[in-house]
């Protein structure tokens, strides 16, 4: 099965310009490959990159070697390559992310926050509120909140905003920087569903999980990250 996407050689280092220009190298050599309708875990220590590594996919930060590879528009386009109106283009289209914190604009109703995605893909308004109303309902969102800006909820109910954002359009590659984290037993449970809906609907899912439990029900394998070694 063809790669939804995947890396070669794909590396990162950080330069810390207040410290003399100090180099510190994050990623190596990344060769990560994920096929459509296949959820992969990122796993290693708490400091490996995992993070990193996701921003690098959607990116948030520039590749410093290597290629991000995503089939985009029937092609497979270098991501890391890419101008700014592709990468937009892309993210409008074919890569959504949920990231642990929910970007709060203001004054913006939950309802058309969630809805703007899809809107941004042709879908007529209507139809794309009733779409966000409907994933919001199934995260337990109670509708007297769906009128609201979410600068006042709760970590827990604006981290269902954004899962209900990311799901909404039924991205082609989705990734989930720890989806359940703010999430009672409940809601996990919903998004257990949500990822393995949208795996049969043919998403390839890369997430972190530090919930095992969600992990081993949604992962059909794990990605070991490997934190770079220490300099003497």
């Amino acid at each position: 099965m063809s790669a939804a996407i995947r890396t070669e050689g794909l590396g990162k280092s950080f330069t810390l310009h207040l410290q003399g220009g100090v180099r510190i190298p994050v990623l190596e050599d990344v060769e990560l490959c994920v096929a459509a309708g296949e959820c992969v875990a990122l796993a290693g220590p708490s400091g490996a990159g995992k993070s990193t590594l996701m921003r690098l996919l959607y990116g948030n930060y520039g590749a410093g070697a290597g290629r991000i590879l995503i089939r985009h528009r029937g092609a497979e386009i270098d991501l890391a390559a890419a101008d700014a109106r592709l990468v937009r283009e892309v993210r409008r289209e074919t890569l959504g992310y949920v990231s642990q914190f929910l970007r709060v604009i203001p004054r913006v109703p939950t309802l058309d926050i969630v809805a703007e995605p899809l809107m941004a893909r042709g879908a007529v308004r209507e139809a794309a509120r009733a779409r966000a109303a409907e994933l919001l309902a199934r995260l337990n969102l109670p509708a007297r909140l769906h009128g609201l800006p979410p600068a006042t909820f709760s970590g827990g109910e604006q981290q269902r905003v954004n899962l209900a954002r990311g799901f909404a359009p039924g991205y082609p590659v989705l990734l989930l920087d720890e989806p359940t984290a703010s999430l009672d037993a409940g809601n996990r449970a919903v998004v257990v569903g949500l990822i393995r809906a949208a795996k049969a609907a043919g998403t390839a899912v890369i997430g972190i999980f530090h919930d095992t439990e969600v992990r081993d029900q949604v992962a059909d394998r794990l990605y070991e990250v490997q934190p770079m070694p220490v300099a003497a």
